[in-house]
């Protein structure tokens, strides 16, 4: 099975620029989304992508500030993230799809990375 390892979280300044990644262990041809969960809450969807290069659906509440971005050759993913506020601090997670079509919900994905903790002080 193909494992998922994210990096880049660390702690930034509001309006801060940050880029998260995820590499794959192998290839996959499923969607692949981040998900981030802040202390006390539930897991929130942010972007998913295709493996289809360019098919991206972004959270409403966060387009204009995060990108979604897949290298398929290299097996990884991107978050690209800017205007970084206090409420984006979570630990940021990435996961491949159990469902070929894009989903919002975190219960169509089956592989998860372990987590890469990003803090945005104020």
């Amino acid at each position: 099975q193909v494992q998922l390892v994210e990096s880049g979280g660390r702690l930034v300044q509001v309006g801060d620029s940050l880029r998260l990644s995820c590499a794959a262990s192998g290839r996959t041809s499923r969607p692949m989304a981040w998900f981030r969960q802040a202390p006390g809450k539930e897991r929130e969807f942010l972007a998913v992508t295709s493996s289809t290069i360019g098919v991206t659906y972004v959270e409403d509440s966060l387009k204009g500030r995060f990108t979604i971005s897949r290298d398929n050759a290299k097996n990884t993913m991107s978050l690209q993230m800017s205007s970084l506020k206090p409420e984006d601090t979570a630990v940021y997670y990435c996961a491949i799809a159990k469902v070929p079509h894009l989903s919002r919900a975190s219960s169509d994905y089956d592989v998860w990375g372990q987590g890469t903790q990003v803090t945005v002080s104020s």
